[in-house]
């Protein structure tokens, strides 16, 4: 799959690039939105994994910009914060795939919950269980 990393810190987009290149992803990466919106539309990534803390335009603006376009609505994102989890249920209805808080990751040590992440927003939304 091709993932489009979007984060601004470059040890950080060093440190998703090479994580997510081990498991066997096509990255590609951005450190700003401007950037990052131009390589959604012009690669149409499968995934996008997004910084919330970017210079220039903050990366709820980008989460819009890329839901309200066609060519990139479909676009699966997951969206990475160091911001406090207050803001997970606001990004999730502005269509964020899921959430992953920064403080709580350890991808020096243990990537598993990323991919995991990753691997549940490409499989898209689960179905309800069906009911008698």
């Amino acid at each position: 799959m091709k993932i489009l990393v979007i984060e601004d810190s470059k040890f950080m987009q060093l440190l998703l690039v090479r994580i997510l290149r081990r498991a066997g992803h096509t990255v590609l990466a951005a450190t700003d939105g401007e950037q990052g919106l131009c390589l959604a539309r012009n690669d149409h990534p499968d995934l996008v994994l997004l910084d919330m803390m970017l210079p220039g335009m903050p990366g709820t603006s980008i989460l819009r910009a890329l839901k309200h376009n066609p060519a990139t609505a479909s676009i699966p994102a997951v969206v990475l914060s160091g911001l406090s989890q207050r803001n997970q249920d606001k990004l999730l209805k502005e269509g964020a795939q899921a959430y992953l808080d920064k403080s709580l990751l350890n991808l020096n040590e243990d990537a598993e919950p990323l991919l995991q992440a990753i691997q549940q927003a490409l499989a898209g939304p689960q179905p309800l269980p069906m009911t008698d």
